[in-house]
């Protein structure tokens, strides 16, 4: 039996919050369109659905996921191409240790260990299906965790915009000023 991951990440944006990478693998025997009806890329997908698939995937054994956190801190004191290959090589690995067992497919520009059989494919996550189901499982689980920074900082609004530069972000950042959350690297260009 040969195995699939679908590799995409979720959160490469926003002033706040963690970049996330997520992950699905999956025997190359089935069919994750009929398994996840309505699945695609997660930001054409509502909120709602993009739980409710979350939900199924939760329920299904044969399919396996992971998730790769890269902190705000990180991402000011290294910026995003080393920690996402590092995150992605992390990723991969604990879901494929034996690289000889399937293949790999990125979104955008992700790239696995050279070892691994891969795929880049641009736009991948409205195109490869395990890799629509890793940008959903990347969106769900950070956009819980931009809830309940939400929660531990209320003055940003952080369960609204998911760290996102939207006006009442900006707002929230002239009066309250940045947190631990907040990206340094990505505030830099703004007069806060």
């Amino acid at each position: 039996m040969s195995y699939i991951i679908g590799v995409d990440e979720a959160g490469r944006g926003p002033l706040a919050g963690p970049l996330t990478v997520g992950f699905v693998c999956v025997s190359d025997e089935l069919d994750l369109l009929t398994l996840f009806p309505g699945l695609n890329d997660s930001k054409q997908l509502t909120e709602k659905k993009r739980e409710a698939l979350f939900a199924l995937l939760e329920e299904e054994p044969r399919v396996r996921y992971h998730v790769e956190w890269i902190p705000a801190s990180q991402i000011d004191t290294k910026g995003l191409t080393k920690p996402i290959r590092d995150a992605v090589a992390r990723g991969v690995r604990k879901l494929m240790p034996v690289p000889d067992e399937g293949s790999v497919y990125l979104d955008g520009l992700l790239a696995a260990p050279t070892q691994y059989k891969q795929e880049t494919v641009p736009g991948g996550d409205a195109l490869v299906p395990s890799i629509m189901l890793a940008s959903v499982v990347a969106k769900v689980l950070r956009d819980r965790h931009m809830k309940v920074l939400g929660a531990k900082y209320p003055a940003y609004g952080f369960e609204k915009h998911k760290g996102y530069g939207t006006k009442a972000h900006y707002e929230a950042l002239k009066i309250a000023g940045p947190c631990e959350e907040h990206r340094r690297l990505f505030l830099r260009k703004f007069s806060l």
